[in-house]
């Protein structure tokens, strides 16, 4: 039985982790199913978005602790290549290069917030909660979260909900930064997004993510430069050359 669900619609592709019984728990199989599926979208030429979302009440428990951290005697190095094996599941997500959106319909706790961080927008349902729960049982954050939460809380912030092993409701995710919005139906929410991007031309989405992530650096001179190169590159498309014969007739 197969734990990742991948559908394609016309570009738009879904990815929904379908283990309800173990909370979408990244465990071995979990984790190399959700690999092989960025991987395909990645490799989709007419892929235009990508919603991640879970199955059941939980949008993801977050790492198989067991199958992790079980073995006490294991040598440092080799838990650190097996959470690198981990990470890499979830976050490369963050390479592709169509816009990804997270449908958190319930928990997001530890890595299962650290996937729903690696979309670049995330859509809370009303029982949604951003978990960073890694100090409650005596863990350092990993998977990027340190980096996610600094990015959106700022530092103090993200230090105090860290150390305090904290979780966000959907309605404080909106309010931090974390989320964009609350919706009943979350999924549907991120489809409805989702189908708004597919229908802007890739070309154009695609440099908008770039520059936005430019951005995110904080380098104002790179940023501009490659808005001068995306912005001059579509100045002889059709849709900005009839808006141009409309200004004209005014």
């Amino acid at each position: 039985m197969t734990k990742v669900d991948l559908v394609e619609d016309e570009g738009r592709w879904t990815l929904t982790l379908d283990d309800p019984d173990r909370r979408n728990c990244l465990d071995e199989t979990m984790c190399r199913e959700l690999g092989e599926a960025v991987a395909t979208v990645a490799h989709a030429p007419d892929a235009r978005t990508l919603v991640v979302t879970g199955a059941g009440s939980a949008f993801c428990a977050g790492a198989d602790l067991p199958a992790l951290f079980g073995d006490a005697g294991r040598p440092v190095a080799e838990v650190r290549e097996h959470l690198h094996r981990v990470y890499e599941s979830f976050l490369s997500l963050r390479a592709l290069r169509i816009p990804t959106v997270a449908a958190v319909q319930g928990p997001a706790v530890g890595a299962g917030f650290n996937l729903a961080m690696a979309c670049d927008v995330r859509v809370a349902g009303p029982d949604a909660r951003f978990a960073a729960t890694f100090t409650r049982i005596g863990l350092h954050p990993g998977g990027g979260c340190t980096w996610f939460l600094v990015d959106a809380l700022g530092a103090q912030k993200a230090l105090a909900l860290l150390l305090d092993g904290g979780t966000l409701d959907a309605e404080a995710a909106v309010r931090e930064g974390v989320a964009l919005r609350v919706a009943e139906d979350p999924v549907a929410a991120a489809h409805d997004m989702a189908g708004r991007w597919a229908a802007v031309d890739p070309a154009l989405v695609r440099d908008i993510k770039r520059a936005v992530g430019i951005a995110r650096t904080g380098d104002f001179g790179a940023t501009l430069e490659f808005e001068s190169w995306a912005q001059a590159s579509t100045a002889t498309g059709e849709e900005i050359q009839r808006a141009v014969e409309r200004f004209r007739k005014h």
